[in-house]
């Protein structure tokens, strides 16, 4: 087998070139907007010619909207496995789907703190509102419908009651983005993280109850 030659990557540490293009123009689209960011931009920040970056994503309105379809698909996968869980639990009783809507909020807390660009890049957009508004029809609106759906569900469980599920996913939703803007803003990291998932924990026992004892 072929001794690796010194500083030369492995395999497995070399990333797509179409992720290191996607990943670049995210950053940038999150920091400038889409109007202030060019191809050219991109691909300098992706250390690859603009030819590459057509290839791989074609215009700049294609790459601005896989730059939304990348985030939306790291989203999709952690929350559809949580909510998943969540309506398996409905079937134990209140007390399991309590638990499980706990689960699910750390699991959105987690994703976003952990992925901060996803707050910047969604923020860039809604500065204006009417723009792109199908970017929010695509990779934002079905993950709110995910969470309500579930919300519903266990309403008519019995679990809990939830006459306005959608303004709750939205609220609950806005509330997070917040918090990563905070904590990029500078706000003490470890301690902001520990009361704001106390807070979101003590909201949603203020809106269903807390968690009867089993």
């Amino acid at each position: 087998m072929p001794r690796r030659r010194p500083g030369r990557p492995r395999r497995d540490e070399i990333r797509p070139t179409r992720e290191v293009v996607l990943a670049a123009a995210s950053a940038l689209f999150a920091e400038r907007g889409f109007d202030a960011v060019g191809l050219r931009d991109v691909a300098a920040a992706a250390g690859v010619d603009v030819a590459t970056v057509v290839h791989h994503t074609g215009t700049k309105a294609a790459l601005y909207d896989a730059c939304f379809a990348r985030v939306f698909a790291a989203e999709r996968e952690v929350l559809t496995r949580a909510a998943e869980q969540a309506h398996r639990a409905l079937d134990a009783g209140p007390h399991a789907a309590h638990h499980a809507l706990h689960e699910l909020v750390d699991v959105f807390v987690d994703f976003l703190e952990d992925r901060p660009e996803t707050t910047a890049l969604w923020l860039r957009r809604w500065l204006e509102p009417q723009r792109h508004a199908e970017l929010d029809q695509r990779y934002a609106d079905p993950l709110y419908g995910l969470v309500a759906e579930l919300l519903t569900a266990a309403a008519a469980a019995g679990a809990l009651a939830e006459p306005t599920p959608h303004i709750t996913v939205r609220s609950l939703v806005w509330a997070t983005h917040g918090h990563v803007v905070a904590l990029a803003a500078g706000a003490p990291g470890a301690r902001e993280r520990r009361e704001f998932r106390a807070f979101v924990h003590r909201l949603l026992d203020g809106l269903y109850g807390s968690s009867p004892t089993p």
